[in-house]
């Protein structure tokens, strides 16, 4: 009788929109998931407020940091998660080549940009630039290293869906379909964080 209501309060997974929230239940999980993440990188960000205001001298942020590159970095971000909408359309009208042609250049673009940020980092450990050298580099290295990691989490999940799209579209077109729009919305904020990193680090 336990397990029996235990199987009852089971939440069913659906592909098909509820009518009380409007979302099917991968999407608002996700979006539960990417609020945790707003909180985490908040505090981040309040944190880097909080001591700049507080601090006596900061450094002229732009001569620390290679501004040129973190441009073209915001330039390939933005344009990999038009990639990557791309893909989920592509997937919509049911044109599953297309749909791998755009997700791999997600994916290639992105790798682009955790190869620039390599440079960067090379470049400070040259001029022996380490986190602990101030308060200011200790936050840049967390804030875009963080940052950094869930890129590397977004590449790693695209890449099993590209790798194994056509077993899974071939199963349930309407299932992969919705986690491709899941992976989309992750990815577009990870693109969304570095819109905000890249001028309060670079320019400001």
């Amino acid at each position: 009788m336990y397990m029996q209501e235990q199987e009852d309060e089971i939440i069913p997974y659906i592909v098909e929109s509820r009518e009380d929230t409007g979302l099917y239940n991968a999407k608002f999980g996700i979006w539960l998931f990417l609020a945790s993440e707003i909180m985490l990188f908040g505090s981040l960000f309040s944190s880097y407020i909080l001591l700049r205001v507080g601090a006596s001298s900061w450094p002229v942020q732009s001569d620390f940091l290679n501004v040129p590159i973190g441009a073209l970095n915001s330039v390939i971000l933005i344009t990999s998660s038009m990639f990557i909408i791309r893909a989920w359309t592509s997937l919509k009208a049911n044109d599953f080549k297309k749909f791998q042609k755009f997700m791999w250049l997600t994916i290639v673009f992105a790798i682009f940009f955790l190869c620039f940020k390599g440079v960067e980092y090379a470049q400070h450990f040259m001029h022996h630039e380490y986190p602990k050298k101030s308060v200011f580099l200790a936050l840049y290295f967390l804030m875009t290293g963080l940052h950094a990691l869930h890129i590397l989490g977004g590449i790693i999940v695209n890449i099993y869906y590209v790798s194994s799209g056509s077993r899974l579209w071939s199963t349930n077109p309407r299932w992969f379909t919705n986690r491709i729009e899941v992976a989309g919305l992750y990815w577009h904020f990870v693109d969304i964080i570095w819109i905000f990193l890249f001028p309060t680090l670079y320019l400001f």
